[in-house]
């Protein structure tokens, strides 16, 4: 599934901080000033004995995979995923609101959605194996760290998981910008609930919108056509939290 290079202090900081995969080492620049971040990596990587590496910053380029490595570079085990089962028994007594991505391929969105998803209380995130996006370099890093608390699950078909989570109970809400009702007309917020998301342009497939409960749009009152899915991704999650802490 990828994972296991990351770039960016805050990307690097939360791997040595989660612990939850094993680090083999971390590159840092020796042109780089100490900052607090960086103080704390190299406290971490004592901690857990795992080997500094100093290059200049010309040599660390070289490894560098991303436009902006901010002077560190981690390697380390890949992300392993998990199965939509135990992603929906992780919520543990909380409403379950699982995050689905059909046909995202844009990693600085993927990314960026993860980031969201994993600060907003997000249970888990599904990712179709194939015409999909895999945690890149570049989108590990847009995600800051979120991969390393976030479940991730990785499916063969979208629509066929659709199927099995709408069996055990969640309602499946997607979003798509012809829809009729808005989400903050959604039905089904406050139940169990997984959110379907297409790729900007394409939007969902024929099928995957054939297994969606209800489809909801995002009010848009400006000129421009559609918001960028992470934006999109961001305000929907949200909405939900919002309506959900109303009900409480």
């Amino acid at each position: 599934m990828g994972g296991d290079h990351i770039e960016g202090r805050q990307a690097v900081r939360e791997l040595l901080r989660a612990g939850t995969r094993r680090t083999q080492q971390v590159l840092i620049s020796e042109d780089v000033h100490t900052t607090a971040v960086l103080a704390e990596i190299a406290d971490l990587c004592e901690e857990r004995r795992v080997p500094i590496r100093q290059l200049s910053a010309r040599k660390l380029d070289d490894y560098a995979l991303t436009e902006s490595h901010q002077g560190v570079i981690a390697q380390a085990e890949s992300i392993r995923p998990v199965e939509v089962e135990t992603l929906i028994a992780r919520s543990s007594g909380e409403l379950p609101l699982v995050v689905a991505l059909d046909g995202v391929t844009d990693p600085g969105n993927l990314g960026a959605i993860l980031r969201t998803a994993e600060v907003a209380g997000v249970t888990g995130i599904v990712l179709p194996r194939h015409r999909a996006v895999r945690l890149t370099p570049a989108a590990v890093k847009a995600a800051a760290g979120a991969v390393e608390h976030l479940p991730i699950a990785l499916v063969a078909g979208l629509p066929a998981v659709m199927k099995e989570v709408s069996a055990k109970g969640l309602w499946i809400v997607g979003l798509d910008a012809d829809a009729t009702n808005s989400i903050y007309e959604m039905r089904v917020a406050t139940e169990p609930l997984m959110i379907v998301l297409g790729a900007e342009g394409e939007g969902l497939s024929h099928l995957t919108k054939k297994r969606c409960d209800q489809l909801v749009s995002i009010p848009q009152i400006g000129h421009i056509e559609s918001l960028n899915v992470s934006n999109a991704a961001a305000i929907t999650i949200y909405e939900i939290q919002r309506q959900r802490e109303i009900d409480r």
